[in-house]
């Protein structure tokens, strides 16, 4: 399963969400989406996740979603247009805030559960959340899914786009990920995690729960920091993309 030649991909892990394990995954990260206080953190996780990130040399992004900590940001909640601009512009502005205060610069915005699925389908949510990346500084990218709303509309809007996909989910033949709600949503071996990754990566394929393969662009790989052996996962998936000559950067 050797490469011929070398590629390249981005992982990243949604961070600050209050499982304090950042100091065990920073080391296999190249970047990173920090909860900013809609449905977890507030400035001091920002700070702290900020200041670690800076310490392993990471790429940042902001992580807004719903406002919702009681379900954690992945159920939809009904809002109008312009609240739910601001509730995403103010979580983005606090963490351009920390970053500042540290010297430090925002990479890219990823939209958290509910919002970011809601975004896969939905234009007008997807056209808000565009609407608040396009008032920040011209170099931050937005990671979406390929052949999302979000991405077509991101890309229409002159936004830098990196394209993502998942490392422990798995897909419906739409490219959406199949629902937690189902026994299957998850991907729980390291084996099938890094096949599932170097299939989409090396192929530009992805393979669906019901096998089905169905065209995908990556450019940065999301791995769950709430994922039960997420450690162990990280670890030996960038271990075997390296030896496979994928280079995480």
């Amino acid at each position: 399963m050797k490469s011929e030649m070398t590629k390249y991909i981005d992982i990243n892990c949604d961070l600050g969400e209050g499982l304090d394990n950042e100091d065990l995954l920073m080391p296999f990260l190249s970047s990173c989406n920090i909860a900013c206080g809609g449905h977890a953190g507030d400035i001091e996780t920002m700070k702290r996740v900020s200041k670690l990130a800076e310490k392993h040399k990471i790429k940042i992004g902001a992580h807004p979603s719903f406002p919702d900590k009681e379900n954690f940001g992945r159920r939809s909640i009904e809002m109008s247009s312009s609240d739910l601009f601001n509730v995403i512009d103010e979580q983005i502005k606090a963490l351009i805030a920390v970053l500042k205060s540290m010297n430090l610069k925002l990479h890219h915005v990823k939209p958290h559960g509910a919002l970011y699925n809601l975004a896969t389908t939905d234009e007008k949510t997807a056209q808000i959340i565009i609407d608040v990346v396009k008032r920040l500084d011209n170099n931050v990218i937005l990671y979406a899914p390929f052949q999302s709303m979000m991405s077509k509309i991101g890309i229409a809007n002159g936004l830098q786009v990196m394209f993502e996909g998942f490392a422990d989910r798995n897909y419906n033949e739409d490219l959406t990920l199949i629902s937690r709600q189902n026994r299957d949503a998850v991907i729980h071996k390291k084996e099938a995690v890094f096949e599932h990754v170097f299939r989409m990566v090396s192929q530009g394929n992805v393979r669906t729960k019901n096998g089905v393969e169905v065209a995908l662009k990556v450019d940065t790989i999301c791995v769950h920091g709430d994922h039960e052996n997420v450690v162990e996962n990280l670890k030996y998936l960038t271990q075997k993309l390296e030896q496979n000559s994928i280079k995480i950067l």
